[in-house]
């Protein structure tokens, strides 16, 4: 992520789960500190793929979703169909965990580091 961010890219994480536990993750891994913004579903209350959710996120980050942007994750409808109807791109980290679903992401990869890649050389929005 700060190959990103030294890159011109602002980072933000968008996650469901409780509150006391997503906020505990972000604190106890230093991710809260290492991007732009986040949002959690159980302070927001509402749920990826709402949306909602991805627009706090990055407003958060200092921009729109209008803007463009991209999503990875590993949840086909939470993550990639969530950040598709936001007008994301998408990248999905196929863990082998959706056998016969289809890919419908603009990349599949099977790591965050591949999908950094991925992003890192992409323009700046």
């Amino acid at each position: 992520m700060a190959d990103l961010r030294a890159a011109g890219w602002r980072v933000g994480i968008v996650t469901n789960g409780i509150a006391d536990n997503q906020l505990g993750k972000l604190r106890r891994t230093g991710l809260a500190n290492a991007v732009d913004g986040y949002a959690v579903s159980g302070v927001e209350g509402i749920r990826k793929p709402e949306t909602g959710l991805f627009e706090i996120t990055a407003q958060r980050c200092g921009t729109s979703l209008a803007k463009g942007g991209w999503m990875v994750g590993d949840n086909l409808i939470a993550d990639i169909q969530g950040a598709q109807t936001a007008g994301l791109c998408t990248i999905w980290i196929d863990r082998g965990t959706w056998p016969g679903h289809e890919r419908q992401a603009d990349h599949v990869v099977a790591d965050t580091v591949d999908a950094i890649a991925i992003i890192r050389d992409r323009h700046v929005l």
